[in-house]
């Protein structure tokens, strides 16, 4: 089977919703045990009801990311690790003159000191194989800007770069670290933004958002996820150090 990631532990932060959860429930049908950790303890348990009830391996683990005494546990007790996706992360609306220190130290805490806690822990576990691979969320915001999205294009910036540091500092253990760079995905997120910020005009302002990028519409999560599973598969063993845009060409093609 292609792209088959039978016997390969992989550990999904973020599992519970979103890309997170797409990506782990791809894993799991293509053979993997899949370690999700999530905050939300409630969401891991609906992850791990839709992986077994499609005949899938999954364990749960409920953890605060941004706390490395948590992640180390929790990574000493997986005790293997094939596969890392970094994918827990969250957004903020504001400029650098808007935006609050309690707000850009916690974007920081968990969208770059999050990816930093579970890069520490699962690099001595992978060295010990002399193979593993890494995969993390960036975002196009981390490469070209995006307006009124200061702290988390800040901290998108700074998983580009740890990929590539990464990715130098390992290749001899036999070590991947790629990134990849979608554009708006149609996440429980956008929904709650929507809510939140437009009351009685959702559709209107999703309509708009989708339209701001020029293939017309949101990425999905099952799309996104696809791309994860090429990187961190055998198929892909040639390709480390590089960023993948999956953007809907927000990058190339955006007047």
């Amino acid at each position: 089977m292609m792209l088959s990631l039978e016997n390969k532990h992989a550990v999904i932060t973020g599992a519970a919703s979103g890309i997170g959860r797409a990506v782990a429930v791809l894993f799991a049908s293509q053979k993997a045990v899949v370690h999700a950790i999530d905050l939300n303890a409630d969401a891991l348990q609906s992850v791990q009801q839709e992986v077994v009830q499609n005949g899938g391996t999954i364990k749960t683990y409920s953890c605060d990311v941004t706390d490395q005494k948590q992640v180390h546990t929790i990574f000493n007790e997986i005790g293997v690790i094939d596969i890392l996706v970094n994918s827990a992360g969250i957004s903020h609306i504001g400029n650098a003159d808007n935006t609050s220190t309690e707000d850009f130290e916690r974007v920081f805490n968990v969208n770059v000191k999050g990816v930093y806690n579970c890069l520490h822990e699962a690099i001595p576990l992978m060295k010990q194989k002399k193979h593993g691979v890494i995969l993390n969320l960036a975002s196009i915001a981390g490469s070209i800007g995006l307006a009124d999205r200061f702290a988390y294009s800040m901290s998108k910036g700074a998983v580009y770069s740890m990929t590539l540091s990464v990715a130098k500092d390992y290749i001899s253990y036999g070590i991947r670290c790629n990134c990849i760079s979608p554009a708006r995905v149609h996440t429980p997120f956008v929904d709650g933004f929507l809510k939140k910020n437009y009351p009685g005009k959702e559709e209107e302002m999703f309509e708009k958002l989708s339209k701001s990028q020029p293939i017309g519409r949101m990425g999905t999560p099952p799309e996104i996820a696809q791309l994860i599973l090429f990187l961190c598969s055998d198929e892909a063993s040639f390709i480390t150090g590089s960023d993948y845009p999956i953007d809907g060409g927000s990058i190339k093609l955006h007047n």
